[in-house]
């Protein structure tokens, strides 16, 4: 299973009443894949940089070479990356607000 699998179905989980400790869990493992989301993004900027620099090489203009790159599925790959980053990290904001209602509410009901 890729991360941007395991990040869609703990999106998809999210969508239903989420339960304190699952929410944790769930906060645990999207936490932890930050790191992998780092790591794509790190590889996919790489192979970006190539294709774009073979583009500055092949054509005469900055701007028309930036604009042929970024039809490339390199380019692609780029911005999905960097989508999944930003996903996993507003799910882990999600999460904890989560856990902190929850906890608010055991507080209260004592």
């Amino acid at each position: 299973m890729t991360v941007r699998e395991m990040v869609h179905e703990a999106q998809k989980e999210m969508l239903g009443d989420l339960q304190p400790e699952r929410a944790a869990q769930l906060l645990a493992k999207m936490t932890a894949l930050i790191g992998n989301c780092n790591a794509e993004i790190r590889e996919a900027d790489a192979l970006y940089a190539q294709v774009l620099l073979g583009c500055l090489n092949s054509e005469a203009k900055a701007n028309r070479a930036r604009i042929v790159s970024e039809t490339t599925p390199e380019f692609l790959r780029r911005c999905e990356a960097r989508d999944t980053k930003e996903l996993v990290t507003e799910m882990v904001r999600s999460l904890k607000y989560i856990l902190r209602a929850a906890e608010e509410e055991m507080r209260l009901s004592r």
